[in-house]
């Protein structure tokens, strides 16, 4: 059996996680740190990675800066056996580096605050990308998000809308999108915050939780907008599928304690995508990609969170779901 082909274009992110009982103040300098940690990521090698743990046939194309984090996460893709030739080294910028300052008080829900340098992320041009020309018909999957230049998504939007190859995007962190572009996409997959900036519906309701009506109005005017296939991802509330076919919301799989719910978006699509590609249903698809990221938010970080393809038919298993769907 061929092994499906998965192109991801996307981002790296180093996160630099500091955790502190209290935050500094201008011209402050405390002693108050708890701990530090580095973590490899970014949406585009969260998703990466994700499929390549899954058995997919995994190529990456990206930006790095010629640095020590470049190194680091450079070797967080191929360790996951993907095809990392398209990964351009840039020692005119940093590689993307996020930090993340997490206060823990006692007593107090924790507060973070971040600050994301998207370095080599942003530098990345539509001529670095133009090799994908004559090469993206023999992809199954394009996996895109919005960590990049927009110009160079839609370059590799048309480069595979006219081989008909399949795109998906990942429509984060949130920015406006023009209805020539959403019209060539297969799937798109926002959150509910995100599908408000691209829609203009709020899904929440009153009480705080998913007003699922609303969910299927803003799933409904991005078909309008020509998307063949909607996923908003509603937090711990689940997922919502909508095509012209069908409308249907799937729940969270909570049978695991949350542990840390970094990267669980990337796990869903990265998940996703591959269950599609391995000839799952729809409904079989979504289901998957539940289990996936629920074992992520079950660890600590965003790469080393991802699940490999046994973990999550385990779960599936013990929690009886191979019995009713034969996945």
């Amino acid at each position: 059996m061929k092994v499906p082909r998965i192109l991801v274009v996307g981002s790296f992110v180093m996160d630099l996680i500091y955790s502190t009982s209290k935050v500094p103040g201008e011209g402050e300098t405390v002693n108050d740190g708890l701990s530090f940690a580095s973590a490899p990521g970014g949406k585009g090698a969260n998703q990466a990675v994700q499929a390549a743990r899954l058995g997919m046939d995994v190529t990456m194309v990206g930006k790095l800066g010629q640095d020590m984090f470049g190194d680091e996460l450079l070797k967080a893709v191929e360790s996951a056996g993907i095809n990392a030739e398209g990964v351009i080294r840039d020692p005119s910028c940093s590689s993307a580096v996020s930090n993340v300052v997490l206060e823990v008080v006692p007593g107090k829900k924790a507060k973070n605050r971040i600050i994301v340098v998207p370095g080599a992320n942003m530098s990345l041009t539509v001529s670095d990308v133009e090799f994908l020309k004559d090469k993206i018909s023999r992809y199954d999957m394009v996996i895109l998000q919005l960590e990049i230049p927009l110009e160079v998504n839609r370059k590799v939007i048309d480069y595979a809308y006219e081989k008909g190859v399949p795109v998906m995007l990942n429509s984060a962190p949130y920015q406006p999108l023009d209805d020539d572009l959403l019209s060539k996409l297969t799937y798109i997959s926002p959150n509910e915050h995100e599908a408000y900036g691209l829609t203009g519906i709020k899904t929440t309701a009153g009480d705080g939780g998913i007003d699922i009506n609303k969910v299927e109005m803003a799933a409904k005017a991005l078909l309008g907008k020509g998307v063949k296939n909607v996923i908003i991802t509603l937090g711990s509330n689940g997922v919502a599928f909508m095509n012209r076919d069908m409308f249907i919301v799937k729940p969270c799989v909570d049978i695991v304690k949350v542990v840390d719910p970094t990267a669980a978006g990337d796990s869903f699509t990265g998940a996703f995508c591959s269950a599609v590609c391995m000839g799952m249903t729809i409904e079989e698809a979504l289901d998957f990609a539940n289990y996936t990221a629920t074992i992520t938010v079950s660890r600590m970080g965003a790469i080393t969170s991802l699940p490999v393809l046994q973990e999550v038919r385990d779960l599936m298993k013990k929690d009886n779901y191979i019995g009713k769907r034969g996945v």
